[in-house]
């Protein structure tokens, strides 16, 4: 993840994914090390470094964007596992369908998604 400027914690707009890997992502120029949520609002570091803690906490700034998102794609890693019921259900409250997968498919999607100018966010764990 050298010879970009580092990511620092939030980058306001859209912005698709440009590579993953190597425990972070590439998007706008910069490189972060660490998981992501990827939001209409702009790009957050999110604290998140495994699916152990996908907690309803982790989702507050989602569900703070949600009248910007109709689908939430959810990276959460190598493998795809199910979200616990509570965050189904503020999801669900929040009017946000989510879709679950590997962290790479989740990016991919996103990526289509976002150039389609659909509503879509991406909470994604990041994988080596």
């Amino acid at each position: 993840m050298s010879g970009r400027p580092r990511y620092e914690g939030f980058v306001p707009g859209r912005h698709q994914i440009d590579s993953y890997g190597n425990g972070g992502f590439r998007f706008a120029d910069m490189s972060h090390r660490g998981s992501l949520l990827v939001l209409p609002g702009g790009i957050h570091a999110w604290p998140v470094v495994s699916a152990a803690d996908l907690t309803p906490a982790a989702f507050a700034p989602v569900v703070a964007e949600a009248a910007a998102i109709r689908i939430l794609l959810v990276g959460t890693g190598r493998e795809a596992v199910f979200l616990p019921k509570a965050i189904r259900e503020i999801l669900r409250d929040a009017g946000i369908g989510v879709d679950v997968m590997q962290t790479g498919a989740a990016a991919r999607t996103y990526n289509i998604l976002v150039a389609e100018d659909r509503p879509v966010a991406a909470a994604l764990i990041a994988v080596d």
